[in-house]
């Protein structure tokens, strides 16, 4: 008769599937300590062998052995060629996150939008600010965007950066445009380089 696996013990690593699980309870029954050992080195080579794009990860060996002393409820008693978890720290509940508290003033835009126009405020007036309020812009509205379905102008854009940055920021008569594809087409700044381009251009000489 069909034995289910809904019937079957729950294995503590479903990634490894029964197989690798039976192995391990077998490794538990091993009397002889040099055989218990062989049986679990084996065992780890097999699971590493399942995860091959995994194995130049830096802490991939200690992974597997502290997945072999999960499956076997810590009670395989071999010689571990690593500090393996403790099944109390194993057991301990996870740190609790430190979420930022306080309301954002639009919440579309996210918090992260508010820090970066705060820190574009603490700048002096220069290529660094200039550039940074771009990118501002341009996630200000991918997030708008995202938001509101029906788009935004750039007017609302560099209004709302305004009452964001206290007046501090003010491009709401400027010519940078944000394109639909989320970049800045800042006219002033293209003018300049196209007059460079002109100054360096050469005329090839045949």
């Amino acid at each position: 008769m069909m034995e289910y696996n809904t019937k079957q013990k729950r294995l503590p690593l479903p990634e490894y599937g029964r197989s690798v699980q039976k192995m391990v309870d077998h490794a538990l029954t091993i009397e002889n300590r040099e055989e218990r050992q062989q049986c679990a080195n084996t065992i780890v080579n097999i699971m590493a062998s399942m995860f091959p794009n995994l194995r130049n990860l830096p802490d991939f060996e200690r992974k597997l052995w502290d997945h072999l002393a999960i499956m076997s409820d810590f009670k395989l008693d071999i010689d571990y060629p690593v500090e393996v978890i403790k099944k109390e720290k194993f057991n301990e509940p996870p740190q609790r996150i430190p979420y930022q508290t306080g309301e954002v003033q639009h919440r579309h835009y996210g918090r992260i939008v508010e820090e970066m126009i705060a820190h574009a405020c603490t700048l002096e007036e220069g290529e660094e600010r200039a550039r940074l309020v771009e990118l501002i812009t341009i996630q200000m509205k991918k997030n708008y965007i995202a938001w509101n379905k029906d788009g935004v102008e750039d007017k609302k854009i560099f209004e709302d950066l305004k009452a964001y940055s206290n007046g501090r920021i003010d491009i709401t008569g400027g010519e940078i445009r944000i394109n639909s594809q989320g970049g800045t087409n800042n006219n002033a700044r293209q003018n300049k380089q196209r007059q460079n381009g002109k100054k360096n251009f050469k005329r090839k000489q045949y």
